[in-house]
């Protein structure tokens, strides 16, 4: 038994009409066109913090894919062309976004822009905790909100994948101190957002109450002029990597 076997090309109709020397429609053709049958995307690659040195990988899962490539702040990735792309000994050059553009034919497909993010830690003498200084890529964006941050011109987040807890969490074995500090500049503002939607704002400076409502927190850099183009830090005391 002889079988039509069509591939996974998506097919469409088009109609031709056919008139008479009067102008009368005396007939309609129909013939199938092919349409593009694009890369289907199924999980996206995820943000990613590291520690310095440490290796970072980001994948991507489609189908009907011709080939992939990799991209780094919109920037094609030389020989990144499978479906995953791994940092290897990250530094603050790979702080940024990276992307995949899926090719099939002539169609491109981008993936959603993930994150890279670096922290280092160091002892305070103070507190015997680690302060985390954690780094991240500014984005440009402006708008306002209420009084705090007020207008801005930028700004920058700093968060954690739900694999990797959301956010920070207040190390409340160790200290009763949660402070995120931007120790880069004096005009700019920081917000924290718990988990359990508690909010804070301040200049430079922002404290989490003691004891802390939420159990993790991600924290945002405002800035109000002169949006950084390199990884920007944020120093975490308190918290937990």
């Amino acid at each position: 038994m002889k079988k039509n076997i069509l591939n996974a090309t998506a097919f469409a109709a088009i109609s031709v009409a056919v008139m008479s020397a009067s102008g009368q429609v005396v007939a309609v053709n129909s013939a199938p066109v092919i349409q593009p049958d694009f890369p289907k995307i199924i999980l996206q690659p995820e943000d990613q913090m590291v520690y310095v040195g440490s290796n970072a990988t980001f994948t991507v899962t489609a189908t009907n894919i011709d080939g992939y490539q990799w991209l780094h702040n919109g920037n094609p990735l030389a020989g990144q062309t499978n479906s995953s792309l791994t940092i290897s000994n990250a530094s603050l050059n790979d702080v940024g976004y990276y992307s995949c553009s899926l090719i099939k034919d002539i169609e491109v497909v981008p993936t959603r822009a993930a994150s890279l993010m670096i922290f280092t830690s160091t002892i305070d003498p103070q507190t015997g905790v680690d302060p985390i200084t954690v780094f991240g890529l500014p984005l440009l964006g402006g708008g306002g909100q209420g009084t705090c941050p007020g207008a801005y011109a930028g700004y920058v987040n700093y968060t954690k994948t739900i694999s990797q807890g959301w956010g920070w969490a207040p190390d409340t074995n160790t200290t009763s101190t949660f402070t995120a500090t931007d120790t880069n500049r004096t005009n700019t503002k920081i917000e924290y957002v718990g988990k359990y939607g508690d909010v804070g704002c301040n200049n430079t400076t922002v404290t989490v109450p003691s004891p802390p409502i939420s159990t993790v927190y991600r924290f945002t850099i405002f800035f109000t002029n002169n949006v950084p183009t390199n990884a920007y830090s944020i120093t975490l005391d308190g918290f937990k990597p």
